[in-house]
């Protein structure tokens, strides 16, 4: 089986949850689509808990948000401009639930910088926001998996031969269609925090 999972965004106890409903058992494929920080109140809980799972779950890939790039983009350098660029996007929630950036352990920070752009398997292409439409896969570009909105999802069959499932982009409920999968549905803003099966598409939830 796959399951993937929507962002998290500091949602450590909708996260723990939601994974209990799902159940995967340690053969399945568990895929989270990215932005497990900021904007929550427990980005530190969350890193952790993902930390422990895959130490459970080795089939367990660990895409990367956009939210994950800003951090570790500021971490490297301490970039002012990348700060600034992470700030209005949260930043501070997660430097609260770890106290400072002094105190983020190796650990953690080894995580974020391991996260990978995309995932294939079984027809599915695995990504955090969405792909260029029309662009064949070697030409895509990691800036438009990480950012980009309604270019992508409003258009037609983007990613030839391949159902794109992603995140990022908060909705109201799933996004379930012929060539594309969204399950972004705004755990952080009031919405829930949501995982497919994708064989059966059955979908878990869980309220933030």
């Amino acid at each position: 089986m796959i399951y993937a999972i929507g962002d998290i965004h500091g949602c450590e106890g909708s996260l723990k949850k939601l994974m209990e409903k799902c159940s995967p058992q340690n053969a399945d494929t568990v895929i989270f689509l990215g932005d497990y920080i900021d904007r929550g109140p427990n980005s530190k809980g969350v890193i952790e808990f993902l930390i422990d799972f895959f130490k459970m779950h080795p089939n367990t890939v660990f895409l990367k948000g956009n939210h994950e790039w800003m951090f570790y983009e500021f971490y490297k350098n301490r970039d002012p401009d990348m700060w600034n660029l992470w700030e209005i996007n949260g930043a501070r929630a997660t430097l609260k639930s770890y106290g400072n950036v002094e105190n983020i352990p190796k650990e953690h920070v080894e995580f974020i910088k391991r996260t990978k752009t995309y995932h294939i398997q079984d027809g599915y292409f695995f990504v955090h926001a969405g792909v260029k439409p029309g662009k064949p896969l070697k030409e895509q570009k990691s800036e438009d998996m990480l950012w980009i909105r309604d270019e992508f999802i409003y258009s037609d069959n983007p990613l030839e031969n391949h159902i794109v499932v992603f995140g990022h982009t908060p909705m109201e409920k799933p996004l379930i269609m012929s060539d594309k999968i969204g399950v972004d549905t705004g755990c952080i803003y009031g919405g829930y925090l949501t995982c497919i099966r994708l064989e059966d598409k059955k979908i878990f939830q869980e309220r933030c």
